[in-house]
């Protein structure tokens, strides 16, 4: 859309207008003229002309909006949407206000300046409101919540907040659901969804270093050094002050900002170096470890101006991604062969130990705590454990020899887990959509295989239970590969 806003600002405004040689679209211009008669045909407008050099000087005002337009990532209750909002209805009244004097080349001038403006208006409330980033508010409110009654909420009462595993758990989880909503390449809705990233990522990091920090044996008696005292007092201030932070980055704090809270910190930092701790390595160590979390809560201080660098958001040249589609695309390759040799019914292609090592080389990916990057590297592993179960169960089947005395229920399981077997082949180079006649029939499929196994009775033999429960967990992980595969998920 950015790119249709500056073409047709390009094409309404870019060169000066001179009458019917750039309005009229009935035809070449020379064909036009030798149609009318000469007494009809109208002198061309001068650029100097008092409507065209009006509709220049709105065009001017909208040049500079059209960047701001097209990277805002807020909602309609932003104050920056209500800004641009008014400063685009204004200009929209204001081309609607330049006098044409009845003349057909300044209407249709005048025309097509209004659409322009009416398409960054249309554009701007389409990204305000589209779904994907109203379920990136829904998101962050459910994550403002459970942070403000477990941390911000406990430490405004004069309490002491009690970081739980669940919190942990529930933030992580939120993350993940963040990485995964669609943005269809949409900047703004990519710039909104890297910034909410970031700053719960942010919270998460303040949090799980709080967890730690419970866990010190600080801080030490005042009885050990003199300068103990002066220290303890600045932990009881970075405690207040990581709240401050957590507050400040989920939206949770009206009236402080992230200057003000740098400030406070950097104080804190002054006076841990004024004291005298020589002679004392616990003193010493003590002062160290509580700078180092000073240091830790700064380093998020410099999140207001976060996603403004396209760079930030456009993972397409992150040197991680470009490492895990690397990785994907040997995957492909040796997916493409196992399938191959499967079904010239040849085992003797087992790439498996390259397969180990590239689940390695993804182990190894620097992700730089960047949830995207973390997301695809996530699904890499999972596309290279696929080819590796099925490679696993091929194998497992080829040597199986039921024995006359094995039991029926459990034959029953191996029989599902041949179908199985054959359903992950189709699934592996399964490479349509949800709504495809296929996808829908493997789905199915697979869905009677869980209905066959839930019907197998062990009546009592162990191994059955056993070899059933892994048979119903192979089948929910091919299931949930096919979702994955089909999810249209990006970075």
């Amino acid at each position: 859309m950015c790119a249709n806003v500056f073409g047709v600002l390009k094409s309404l405004f870019g060169k000066p207008f001179d009458g019917g040689k750039r309005m009229d679209h009935g035809g070449p211009p020379q064909q036009q003229q030798q149609q009318q008669h000469p007494m009809q045909q109208q002198q061309p407008y001068h650029p100097q002309h008092p409507a065209m050099m009006r509709l220049y000087e709105i065009q001017r005002e909208v040049a500079s909006l059209g960047p701001q337009v097209c990277t805002f990532s807020g909602l309609q209750n932003d104050r920056e949407y209500k800004r641009l909002e008014r400063e685009l209805t204004r200009l929209l009244l204001e081309v609607d206000q330049v006098d044409t004097e009845g003349k057909a080349e300044l209407q249709g001038a005048r025309k097509r300046a209004a659409q322009e403006v009416e398409g960054m208006l249309r554009y701007l409330e389409e990204n305000a409101t589209h779904p994907s980033r109203l379920a990136m508010e829904e998101l962050s409110r459910e994550a403002r919540r459970l942070v403000d009654e477990g941390v911000v909420a406990p430490q405004r009462a004069g309490g002491a907040a009690e970081i739980s595993d669940e919190l942990v758990d529930a933030l992580q989880e939120l993350i993940l659901k963040l990485t995964q909503v669609k943005t269809g390449g949409r900047v703004p809705l990519r710039k909104a969804r890297y910034r909410a990233l970031t700053r719960l990522c942010a919270v998460q990091d303040v949090i799980e270093g709080r967890t730690q920090q419970q866990t010190l044996s600080l801080p030490l008696s005042g009885d050990t050094h003199e300068a103990v005292h002066c220290i303890n007092q600045v932990m009881v201030k970075v405690s207040v002050a990581r709240s401050q932070l957590v507050a400040l980055l989920m939206g949770l704090s009206g009236r402080d900002s992230c200057a003000h809270l740098s400030r406070i910190l950097t104080e804190m930092l002054v006076e841990l170096d004024a004291l005298d701790v020589s002679g004392n390595a616990a003193v010493r160590n003590y002062r160290k470890q509580v700078v180092e979390e000073i240091n830790g809560l700064l380093k998020h201080l410099d999140l207001e101006g976060e996603g403004d660098d396209t760079r930030r958001y456009d993972l397409a040249q992150n040197n991680s991604i470009r490492e895990i589609e690397a990785v994907r695309g040997h995957v492909s390759h040796l997916r493409g062969e196992v399938l191959r040799h499967c079904g010239m019914g040849e085992f003797s292609f087992r790439p498996k130990a390259e397969l180990q090592s590239l689940l390695t080389h993804l182990d190894q990916v620097d992700t730089a705590k960047n949830p995207c990057i973390r997301e695809a590297r996530r699904r890499a592993v999972l596309e290279v454990q696929a080819v590796i179960t099925f490679l696993d169960l091929r194998e497992a089947l080829a040597r199986r020899q039921p024995g006359p005395a094995e039991h029926p229920s459990h034959r029953a399981v191996w029989l599902v887990l041949g179908s199985l077997s054959d359903l992950q082949a189709q699934v592996l180079c399964f490479d349509g959509k949800r709504a495809d006649k296929s996808y829908m029939m493997l789905e199915e499929l697979l869905t009677k295989q869980l209905l066959a196994l839930d019907a197998v009775d062990p009546q009592g033999d162990e191994g059955t239970k056993m070899a059933r429960k892994q048979a119903v967990k192979f089948a929910q992980n091919i299931l949930s590969y096919l979702d994955m595969k089909t999810d249209e998920w990006e970075y």
